[in-house]
């Protein structure tokens, strides 16, 4: 079943066509990630998706409905989560205070017991439970990414859709990051823009490929590996 899909996708800015997709589809329960060169149009395209900027033209669907005009928050409720390429955090607050603000609008907030554990079992899985009550603005850079996974799991999303999640993780967290994504993708749909391309190669199902806001190649991690295209365009070869 396709759980998103965009057709004839286009954001222009004054002059600049940033993005100029024509199909787009995204199978549920897939681990799909999006590459390519820097100012490829990648941030543009899944802001587009999550409902951050509007599009010029063109049509997204998510579960088979109509979601061109949706404001972000109501895709929110409908069940995307999105993690900011730049972090989005509460430096002022806790961890735990951090995440229990999604938790509460996941559980209502007439059932705060239950946001609260919504939240330490988010801030469990990416390995911070330990540091729940220490200030959000203290902790290291990758601490902060694994904050705001954290904060989308809360959600309890129906695709996660997260933006250069291992930027500033050490090489040692990769490897439970990678395990954090595999548990993840038996209960939501991921999307990741990534430029880790081990990561990239070792969890995605299919790579999207842009360059220049449009579609250079789709396909399974060797397939992609092998484009002489993509080759040429991202992995210098």
């Amino acid at each position: 079943m396709t759980l998103l899909s965009a057709e004839n996708l286009v954001k222009d800015f004054g002059g600049l066509r940033a993005v100029n997709v024509g199909a787009f589809d995204l199978p549920e329960g897939e681990i799909r990630a999006v590459i390519g060169p820097n100012g490829a149009g990648k941030t543009t395209f899944v802001s587009l998706l999550c409902g951050r900027i509007a599009p010029t033209s063109g049509t997204i669907r998510f579960e088979d409905r109509d979601i061109t005009a949706l404001p972000a928050h109501d895709r929110v409720a409908l069940g995307i989560a999105y993690t900011f390429q730049i972090t989005s955090i509460y430096p002022n607050l806790s961890l735990f205070e951090n995440v229990m603000l999604p938790a509460q609008r996941r559980a209502g907030l007439d059932r705060t017991n239950d946001a609260a554990d919504r939240a330490m079992v988010a801030l469990e899985r990416v390995g911070l439970s330990g540091r729940a009550f220490e200030r959000a603005g203290a902790q290291a850079y990758g601490h902060q990414r694994l904050l705001e996974v954290a904060m989308g799991l809360a959600l309890a999303p129906k695709l996660l859709i997260l933006d250069e999640p291992t930027q500033g993780l050490a090489e040692g967290e990769i490897e439970n990051f990678n395990a954090l994504i595999r548990s993840v993708a038996k209960e939501s749909t991921v999307m990741l823009i990534e430029h880790n391309m081990n990561v990239v190669m070792a969890l995605a199902d299919r790579i999207t490929v842009l360059n220049f806001g449009e579609t250079l190649a789709e396909g399974t991690p060797a397939e992609i590996r092998a484009n002489p295209d993509v080759q040429t365009a991202y992995l210098g070869g």
